[in-house]
């Protein structure tokens, strides 16, 4: 592996890079602010389409916005999701006569903040809807909830998708083409050996006389480490086994019947040669010929969504035939949509500069969203050092945990639980010092909050804490308007946790046992409505975090990676519970 960059830290590292993506072609703005990119020339009369992730998989997804594909592009940093706010900066971004859809891969921040960018917008009046892809056969049928993951057949779905809004397509039409596209997609990925996130010391490694095969973009484990390394021929036989052997149980996602058009979507992950990736694909079309009878219509091959500087690659097979049976465009129908020229990356890293704008002209400031004033007459107010000292501590401690945090989500997860919550805790550490706290208010804190989960901590723990302190502070407001705080601050306290449980269970299935952060925040609420008191609700806690040590990930990305399906293994503390305890012990100590 590689650990060498000609960027050495993440700092500014996505605005630059998207600063230099749109550059080639002149249509496109970019909303450095909310990391978005827009089509400044997009028909608004035709349906808006929407794709967005984390950063680290360029071209996916600023480089696919442009003329026939998509209206707008949402980045969240490296390897982790953007924000709700972000996201409905985008919306409002390609307004669209017809309606908007979200397109997004089965990773749950993505789910959770789109979900919710979606909700938003509905209530709005806007006509809003999301996909979900999830392509990878690498996560089987093995009762898990979480679904299969996704991966670059992603890309193809934003392909047809935007030929067919180009055409005029109405938002029911695409909207059921792309859910059709989606759900005939069969993908898997394989690793040589893992990317390297610049600044970034823990990171995952793969060993000299192995490779790992169904591996994610993120830096997740694959499925199955073989070693000594097969051979290329025998190494693309079991890819195609993977993906097309109907008989198997866990992953015979997709029927392909004899004559059924299909695509190959092969992508590097950034690390590949030309030279290896064009004889992969050669070897592939052998094979799939030969052994299968399945000879692809379409072949796209190149970096359709990559892992940074990852020397690994996915393939994608997609029955177009199948596709066109559950939706209301034909078989030539959606090929054309699959040919139609865009002026993005689909096309050329090159585009079309005829008309070219200045680079002052291309990045577009949004003006600064005003927020909420704090009504006294429902804040709950307390001694303003006391509040500060309990959120200091919470925040110091966070801080003092993010080793152990990243080390264990690298095993785990992606890497990225550790900095994000310490991103979060230094931007709370900012605004105390600012004098958030000064007077007391709770209210005006928990909003700081909001703005430092919706704005600046992306990822599916950015996500659910987002979600859970909106929530909490609506209902403080209105319990506190209702009863006006008879029952005193630890019941006022457990009400809202209560209502703000409630709320975010709309939006996770997530509970007591799946080793996700609902193993803390759900324990720590009950106890604190038992009797009203907060070092019971500290305990129960602590003892949720600790349990994650024994229990079998159900949702998220441990339960895909092949630690987090070794039940014979020591796992770590699930990093996200394990982050929350840490700050209700800090809010308890700062007492």
């Amino acid at each position: 592996m590689s650990k060498r960059h000609l960027y050495n830290s993440l700092d500014g590292l996505v605005n630059k890079g998207l600063r230099g993506l749109i550059a080639y072609n002149p249509a496109l703005a970019l909303d450095e602010q909310n990391k978005v990119v827009y089509n400044t020339e997009y028909d608004r009369s035709t349906v808006s389409i929407i794709s967005g992730g984390g950063s680290g998989h360029e071209p996916a997804w600023s480089g696919y916005v442009g003329t026939n594909m998509l209206a707008a592009s949402v980045a969240g940093d490296v390897f982790a999701s953007p924000s709700t706010k972000q996201i409905l900066a985008g919306i409002s971004a390609v307004p669209s006569d017809e309606g908007t859809i979200l397109v997004v891969t089965n990773y749950t921040g993505d789910c959770l903040h789109f979900g919710l960018a979606a909700e938003k917008a509905n209530a709005k009046g806007q006509k809003c809807r999301m996909i979900i892809c999830g392509d990878d056969v690498s996560v089987g049928k093995n009762g898990t909830l979480v679904g299969r993951r996704g991966l670059a057949g992603q890309i193809g779905v934003l392909k047809v998708m935007g030929g067919a809004s180009g055409a005029g397509g109405s938002l029911d039409q695409v909207y059921d083409l792309g859910v059709a596209f989606s759900q005939q997609i069969v993908s898997i990925a394989v690793t040589l050996d893992h990317c390297h996130v610049p600044g970034r010391a823990e990171h995952a490694q793969s060993g000299a006389d192995e490779i790992e095969i169904g591996t994610g973009p993120h830096n997740e484990p694959g499925y199955k480490k073989l070693s000594p390394v097969p051979s290329s021929e025998d190494l693309v036989k079991t890819i195609l086994t993977y993906l097309l052997d109907e008989s198997d149980p866990l992953r015979g996602y997709v029927n392909f019947e004899e004559g059924d058009e299909t695509t190959l979507l092969v992508s590097n992950f950034g690390g590949m040669s030309y030279l290896e990736m064009g004889a992969l694909v050669n070897e592939l079309l052998e094979q799939l010929d030969t052994n299968w009878k399945i000879n692809p219509v379409r072949i796209v091959s190149g970096f359709l969504e990559t892992s940074l500087n990852a020397p690994a690659f996915s393939v994608s097979v997609v029955n177009i035939t199948a596709a066109a049976k559950t939706c209301s465009y034909s078989v030539d129908e959606i090929k054309n949509f699959f040919d139609v020229r865009t002026d993005t990356h689909w096309e050329s890293m090159a585009g079309s500069q005829a008309r070219r704008r200045s680079r002052k002209e291309q990045l577009v400031q949004p003006p600064v969203a005003s927020r909420h004033a704090i009504d006294n007459a429902t804040d709950l107010k307390i001694d303003p050092a006391k509040l500060d000292r309990m959120l200091r501590t919470a925040c110091n401690k966070l801080i003092e945990a993010e080793p152990d945090l990243t080390r264990w989500d690298t095993v785990m997860g992606d890497g990225d639980c550790g900095e994000t919550l310490k991103q979060g805790a230094l931007y709370l550490l900012k605004a105390l010092d600012a004098g958030v706290a000064s007077d007391g208010s709770v209210g005006a804190v928990l909003q700081e909050l909001e703005e430092i989960l919706e704005g600046k901590m992306g990822g599916t723990l950015g996500g659910i804490l987002g979600i859970f302190f909106v929530s909490l502070r609506a209902a403080l407001v209105e319990h506190f308007a209702l009863t006006k705080n008879k029952g005193g601050i630890p019941k006022l306290w457990a009400a809202g946790a209560r209502i703000a449980l409630e709320n975010l269970s709309r939006y996770t299935p997530a509970k007591v046992g799946d080793r996700t952060v609902m193993d803390v925040l759900i324990p720590f609420a009950e106890g604190l409505a038992a009797n009203g008191n907060f070092d019971e609700g500290v305990a129960a806690a602590v003892a949720g975090a600790e349990k994650t040590k024994t229990l079998k990930p159900r949702l998220g990305r441990a339960t895909y990676v092949g630690v987090g399906q070794d039940v014979g293994r020591d796992l770590p503390p699930d990093p996200g519970a394990w982050g929350a305890m840490v700050v209700i012990k800090g809010l308890q100590a700062g007492l």
